[in-house]
This record gives structure tokens, C-alpha cells and sequence, in this order.
């Protein structure tokens, strides 16, 4: 009788030897990078919370990271964290979509205006594309206009810089203006009111959508540096709510299905882009929900510090040469609580912000 196709491959195939007779810390041959990251090589770093993390255990082990707004060097350091400063390539803050990486390079390149940039909230006035970088508003509109020609700038630099772009892939759930197609990382009421007359609403992307903005988010990035790469992740994370009709449950299975298909997707037809499983990782069945802190979203230290060592590891890099607890900034992103600091979409429960919008 002839053989089946599954007879002699190797234990990365098998279930039972690839991950349930492995301790979860202890995967072997998980991820075969399709490109080459050096120490040397210029990394973009963008994307939802969990980039963060990426982003400070790249820096950590002495990659060259690219950052293009650094803070102040009379700011402290917790500060800094706070105001969005070292957590991602500029100041962006969290961009859950690959369409809100899109909409803003397309804004510095010149070739998009959003609709309805400053929202307020309180007599103070908040940029609508990126609200919590500065967490208590600007005190006119001007500032704020001012505030972000120069993150424009940061943003036209940063991606002149980058061979590799890695970006974190989110959330499929955002609010958009009706009208102009702008995306917002918060829903209006969270973190500041648009103008009267505007009209937002709830988005859903599906996997079309998502792959359709992946593939244009990489032909601009290409219009500049044709040699660019693009390596994907997805955040481990649940959603905290959903606008949908769904239980939160299954709508943060279909929003992490989504990006991970989506994923797949240009993956498999591009030879330019990379995926790394930092999602499987962290949700991986044989960590028994270890990898996550008590509020079941946010990653332990330990979970993170398991990702970030399997892709040095498939690098032939460095490890960071500090605790990742202990890197800056990791402060002020662990979660011991339920009322962590740097993501915007915690505020989406209304019972974790710290008071009322």
C-alpha cells in the first residue's frame, strides 16, 4: 500500500511534536524568515499596541530602529513614554489598519487630505488621527495644525530611511467619515468630538478590504524604495469592545481570522513581504493562556520576551540586551490593571477610562 503524504515529515508538522510535547517557550523551527534582517538594516516600526513591544525589544537589542521624533532630553522618561515618544518610528501613535498607515503616508506624501482633523474636547483641542499622542489637547487649532506638519516631516523621513517596514496588524473595526473615506483611530465621544456637521461612522473591513489596502499600502511604500520589505504581524490581543451586532467573542475571532488570512494572503502572492507569528505565539494552546496578563488581552512580559527571542533567534540576532519589563517605556504599556496607558482602544470600554469624555 503506498505511503500517505503526511508519512516522514518533519516534527514542525506534526501537532503532538511541534507544539503539545514543547513547552510553549520552547518552539523549535516556528518561523524561516523569507528576507534577511541584519543589525544594520533601517526598521519602520508602526501598527496597533502590541507594536510597542516590537518596537522597544528591537531598539533593546541594538537594531537600527529608526526614530525620526525623539523626545526632548529634558523630558522624563515615563513622560516621554506617555506622549507617544519611542514607541513607534514617529509619532503616530497606535495605527490599527493597514488603512490608517495608508491614509497618513499618503497625507505626507502630499496625495490626501483628511476631512475633520481637530476634534475638542473641554476648550482643548485634540489631532483626530492621532488624539493620545498628546493626551491633554493643544490649546488652539493652529497648534495643533502646526504639531503635525512637523510629525508629517518626522513621517516623510522615517519611511526615506526604512528597508523593512514591520507593521502590526490590529483591528478590522474602525470609524471613518462618511463622506471622505478618513479613518480615526478612536470613535467620536472616546477621546475628544469631531465638528458639529460631521458625520462618522462605524466600519467593519473584511478581508478584501484589508488585502486591498495591504497591497496599496505596499506599492507607495515601493514608489520610493523598490526594494523595500514589508514583514507582518498580528496583535495577540482580543478586541476590549465591538461596535458590531456580535458578541465580543466570536468578533475578535473573525477581526484576528480576517488579518491573519489577509495576511496569508499577500504573503503568498508577493515575495516582498513576510509574516511573523507573534499572534499563534502568545494564544498558542500549550501556554494554557499563561502568555496573557489577568485581563486576558494584554501579552505578559515573559510571552513578549518568547516572541521577540524566536525572531532574533530566526535572524541570527541579538537577544535585547535588557529585561524587556525593564526597557523605557515598558512601564508605562504593562498592564498590571485593567487602565493601561498606551492604547487608545482601551478607552473603547467605558469602564476603563479614567473619567468621563
Amino acid at each position: 500500500m503506498a505511503g500517505s503524504p503526511y508519512d516522514g515529515l518533519p516534527d514542525r508538522a506534526y501537532w503532538r511534536k511541534a507544539v503539545a510535547a514543547r513547552g510553549p517557550g520552547r518552539l523549535r523551527d516556528l518561523y524561516r524568515p523569507r528576507f534577511a534582517i541584519g543589525p544594520d538594516t533601517p526598521i519602520l516600526t508602526a501598527g496597533s499596541c502590541f507594536a510597542q513591544h516590537v518596537h522597544r525589544a528591537l531598539k533593546g537589542a541594538g537594531l537600527a530602529v529608526i526614530e525620526t521624533e525623539p523626545a526632548p532630553a529634558c523630558l522624563d522618561p515615563a513622560v516621554a513614554a506617555r506622549f507617544f515618544y519611542g514607541t513607534f518610528s514617529a509619532r503616530y501613535g497606535n495605527l490599527y489598519t493597514p488603512r490608517h498607515l495608508l491614509q497618513l503616508l499618503r497625507e505626507a506624501a502630499g496625495d490626501h487630505r483628511p476631512a475633520h482633523p481637530i476634534w475638542q474636547r473641554d476648550g482643548r483641542f485634540f489631532d483626530a488621527l492621532r488624539p493620545n499622542t498628546d493626551p491633554e489637547g493643544h490649546a488652539s487649532a493652529t497648534s495643533v495644525a502646526l504639531a503635525r506638519a512637523d510629525h508629517l516631516a518626522a513621517v516623510r523621513a522615517a519611511v526615506a530611511q526604512a528597508r523593512v517596514v514591520i507593521f502590526t496588524l490590529g483591528l478590522t473595526e474602525t470609524w471613518a467619515d462618511r463622506a471622505s473615506g478618513t479613518v480615526y483611530p478612536t470613535a467620536p465621544g472616546v477621546l475628544a468630538v469631531p465638528p458639529e456637521g460631521a458625520d462618522i461612522g462605524f466600519l467593519a473591513l473584511g478581508h478584501d478590504a484589508i488585502t486591498a489596502d495591504l497591497r496599496a499600502l505596499l506599492a507607495l511604500l515601493r514608489t520610493q524604495t523598490p526594494d523595500i520589505k514589508l514583514l507582518l504581524t498580528v496583535a495577540p490581543g482580543p478586541l476590549v469592545a465591538t461596535a458590531s451586532d456580535d458578541h465580543v467573542l466570536p468578533a475578535s475571532t473573525a477581526c484576528k481570522a480576517i488579518l491573519r488570512a489577509a495576511a496569508a494572503t499577500l504573503v503568498a502572492e508577493d515575495p516582498g513581504v513576510d509574516y511573523f507569528p507573534s499572534y499563534e505565539i502568545i494564544t498558542n494552546p500549550a501556554a494554557r493562556g499563561g502568555f496573557f496578563q489577568p485581563n486576558l488581552r494584554h501579552p505578559t512580559p515573559k510571552g513578549i520576551s518568547v516572541v521577540m527571542k524566536q525572531f532574533m533567534a530566526a535572524h541570527a540576532l541579538a537577544a535585547p540586551t535588557e529585561a524587556l519589563a525593564d526597557l523605557p517605556g515598558a512601564a508605562a504599556t504593562a498592564d498590571a490593571g485593567d487602565d493601561a496607558a498606551l492604547c487608545d482602544e482601551q478607552l473603547n470600554d467605558p469602564s476603563l477610562r479614567a473619567g468621563p469624555r
